[in-house]
């Protein structure tokens, strides 16, 4: 099992900036990939960014150009900073880790991004 443990969420004005982490209880290399996803008010649960085991990384249309997922290998984390904020972006963001063994993805419990206009 894979625990995932969020932080860094807040209140930020437009134009801000931001940076969640999500550290993992195994090894990024036994993950196929991590990922945040958001789920904001009234919408649906959707990707916002991913990181392969490779290093590979990939954004929604939206969020391209302002947001940069990255990772530090050797503490198992996975960060997601996000740059120019705005108040669409307000939504709770949950880390996302497919385990590479058993195909089970495992997800944290959330951090809240709220951005003010």
């Amino acid at each position: 099992q894979v625990q995932l443990v969020e932080s860094g969420g807040g209140l930020v004005q437009a134009g801000g900036s931001l940076r969640l982490s999500c550290a993992a209880s195994a090894s990024i290399f036994s993950l196929n990939a991590m990922g945040w996803y958001r789920l904001a008010p009234g919408k649906q649960r959707e990707l916002v960014a991913a990181i392969t085991s490779g290093g590979s990384a990939n954004y929604a249309d939206d969020v391209k150009g302002r947001f940069y997922i990255s990772r530090d290998i050797a503490r198992n984390t996975v960060y997601l900073q996000m740059n120019s904020l705005k108040p669409e972006d307000t939504a709770v963001y949950y880390c996302n880790a497919e385990q590479r063994s058993s195909s089970v993805n495992y997800w944290g419990k959330g951090t809240l991004v709220t951005v003010s206009s």
